[in-house]
């Protein structure tokens, strides 16, 4: 094999460490969980996503030769380390919260089991992928919450912060609750609903604005969107209108126009007019540019007639909060319960649990982590979804990964389901861990 291998994709020290592990015979099970600090500003909560990504690079997980090669060329690593990673795979057992789940602040989403080497070496690739998508998809989840059932369509590609983090990220937002993605790659890979309309460059590419719009319908006629604000947008819509009749007697239909400028609640409002006047009822409008939930909120709240919104690089990088405090942590090696006691940075120890409590209302009211194999009331979050290195289960459809975000939120009390961070929600340590974090602290 010639090609360099998703392994190396990995920080130095993860493979120094290894190189130590391997030296000392330290190849017992470790078990380190995945979890996030603190709510960025302007949160309520989270929203699982990314474990299918995981599981796939954890089933894949090798050194190739070409991967041996080179790290052998850097000189760092010795003959026995080099021979143990050219027969490394991933062995171990994964528990995880399936995505789609809400969480919260120090709740571990997925806890990693495996010879201490491999689950060190496996830390920055899993930490990666779990952190961009659950990112995205809890800042998609905003939109999904204030649009109140209007449809949302991912329009983020070409600002994304690279090819994967477009695609991932129309992932994300779609499991969240998105209707689509204009990203062809993301509806080829995951079977994403996708939809575009038209750029300016294809109206300023022609003298008149009514030759695009025929040209594109006649070009596209199963699914004809107008882009209308290239120039003067109550204009284009009156050319809309006298250009329907054209179109009609060639069956073919106009199915909506986008807006992309201006204030878009009073453009909508005044297009709207302008279409039902000509007899265009059904034609529905999209409005795009530079949304994210709070401009989403606001059009919806002015009750403006707008049947799609397109929300691009805002969701996608998740602007105001383009990362976690995310953390991947050891908790337990050769059956002994570790905790790190830094200042600020201090976990809990050991395999644990969380169990989550609904009010009589449906909805949450409150969560607990414990030490694994106790109980508390309530579900338990973590569930296993892989042993000894091979999933447990078919990967669920991203319909199923839809439907349980969308339960999820529905189980949201009011006070999370606002924009603004007003609420806090109870998160309750269970005495057995407490007692296990005391414990271990008498022996460190």
């Amino acid at each position: 094999m010639n090609a360099t291998s998703e392994s190396l994709l990995t920080d130095l020290y993860e493979l120094t460490m290894a190189q130590a592990y391997l030296a000392q015979n330290m190849t017992d099970d470790a078990v380190f969980e995945f979890f996030v600090r603190k709510l960025p500003s302007h949160r309520n909560f989270f929203m699982a996503a990314g474990l299918e990504q995981v599981l796939t690079y954890l089933d894949t997980f090798h050194f190739s030769e070409h991967d041996l090669d080179w790290l052998e060329r850097t000189g760092t690593f010795t003959p026995s380390t080099l021979a143990a990673l050219h027969t490394m795979r991933f062995t171990g057992d994964v528990h995880a919260m399936p995505e789609g789940t809400v969480f919260f602040p120090h709740e571990p989403i997925l806890r990693i089991t495996a010879p201490l080497p491999e689950a060190q070496l496996v830390e920055t690739r899993v930490m990666n992928l779990l952190n961009f998508q659950t990112m995205v998809a809890s800042k998609a989840c905003r939109s999904v919450l204030v649009a109140e059932g209007t449809p949302l369509i991912d329009f983020g590609l070409r600002r994304a912060h690279g090819a994967e983090a477009g695609l991932l990220a129309a992932r994300a937002s779609y499991l969240a609750g998105f209707a689509g993605t204009s990203n062809v790659l993301a509806g080829a890979r995951f079977g994403i609903p996708t939809f575009g309309t038209m750029a300016h460059s294809f109206v300023q590419a022609h003298q008149e604005e009514a030759d695009a719009f025929l040209h594109i319908a006649q070009a596209h006629p199963q699914h004809v969107v107008l882009l209308i604000d290239t120039y003067d947008t109550e204009a284009a819509a009156e050319k809309v209108v006298a250009l329907a009749s054209r179109l009609h007697s060639q069956g073919i239909a106009i199915h909506g126009v986008r807006l992309d400028s201006g204030d878009l609640a009073d453009h909508a409002r005044k297009v709207r007019h302008i279409l039902d006047r000509g007899g265009l009822g059904d034609t529905k409008i999209l409005v795009s540019g530079n949304l994210d939930e709070d401009r989403v909120q606001a059009l919806v709240r002015s009750g403006a007639p707008i049947d799609r919104f397109a929300v691009g690089t805002a969701m996608t990088t998740s602007a105001d909060a383009p990362y976690l405090d995310c953390a991947y942590k050891l908790q337990e090696y050769a059956g002994r319960a570790c905790r790190k006691r830094s200042e600020g940075k201090s976990t809990w120890p050991g395999r644990k649990q969380v169990y989550r409590r609904l009010g009589q209302d449906g909805r949450l009211d409150g969560d607990t982590i414990t030490v694994e194999g106790t109980t508390e009331p309530g579900r338990p979050l973590l569930h296993q979804v892989m042993r000894a290195g091979s999933r447990v289960a078919p990967d669920p459809s991203m319909d199923t990964i839809r439907q349980r975000a969308g339960l999820a939120l529905a189980e949201l009390p009011d006070t999370l389901r606002r924009l603004d961070q007003t609420a806090s929600y109870e998160v309750r340590i269970a005495e057995a861990l407490t007692a296990l974090a005391q414990q271990v602290d008498r022996h460190t």
